[in-house]
């Protein structure tokens, strides 16, 4: 028996009223985003995010970040991102990572300044317009909004490893899931990167030193120019 017309409209707006609402979360400045993906988020100027996630992480508070706390906070980050706590991070959970957790590090988003950075206006003394002309110039020339000086991208704007999505590049078999195995080996892997004199131990203003730097007018500087970009990345899988 075919439904009457009028009733119709009414299914329809009851099916549009199940879909689950868009959420966009705004934030005011670019976050920290740790070697294993997560964001560390400033809520005024002063903050300072690197320190925010060196302090957790050191769990003895003795000032060295070693390997064995390197790992342990990354078993504690997995944990939150597993929701059905069966062990591995599937490409549902990667995409709530991707969209809910740190939507900074797409592709396609626009780069946030960091705490206390002044707009290229505001530097020249020509306004408060957070986007300006020369600005949309900069972009266009470097390939996009996307792009920081040099080509950095996603979470390697933000980070201390020159990893554009940290949480898949942990994915070294490629199936698309990341087991709890693979994400304790990229913590070690990633530890070694940053201690590159085997010294067992990371300082916290030696992470800070890997920070991207800001040139004299307070854009970050460009990494192909004077100022080398010294950050490494995912490390080549070992030979046969």
């Amino acid at each position: 028996m075919p439904f009457p017309a009028l009733l119709l409209p009414l299914i329809a707006a009851g099916a549009v009223a199940s879909e689950p609402p868009i959420s966009v979360v705004g934030h005011a400045w670019a976050p920290f985003i740790s070697p294993m993906g997560e964001p560390f988020r400033a809520h005024s100027s002063a903050d300072d995010t690197l320190a925010d996630w060196f302090g957790q992480a050191d769990r003895n508070h003795d000032g060295m970040l070693t390997q064995g706390e390197m790992v342990a906070d990354a078993e504690r980050f997995f944990a939150k991102l597993d929701d059905n706590q069966d062990g591995e991070i599937d490409p549902d959970e990667l995409a709530r990572y991707e969209w809910d957790i740190a939507p900074d590090i797409q592709v396609m988003s626009k780069t946030r300044r960091m705490p206390g950075e002044p707009s290229a206006k505001r530097q020249e003394g020509a306004g408060a317009d957070p986007i300006g002309e020369g600005d949309r110039r900069g972009r266009r020339q470097r390939g996009g909004d996307n792009l920081e000086p040099g080509g950095l991208q996603g979470a390697s704007r933000y980070g201390i490893l020159n990893i554009p999505e940290p949480v898949a590049a942990a994915d070294v078999d490629f199936n698309r899931g990341i087991s709890i195995a693979e994400f304790r080996q990229a913590a070690i892997n990633r530890f070694l990167l940053l201690d590159s004199g085997r010294s067992g131990g990371l300082a916290l203003a030696q992470l800070q030193a890997l920070r991207p730097v800001l040139s004299k007018n307070g854009r970050r500087s460009n990494p192909r120019a004077d100022n080398q970009d010294k950050r490494v990345g995912n490390p080549l899988p070992p030979g046969d």
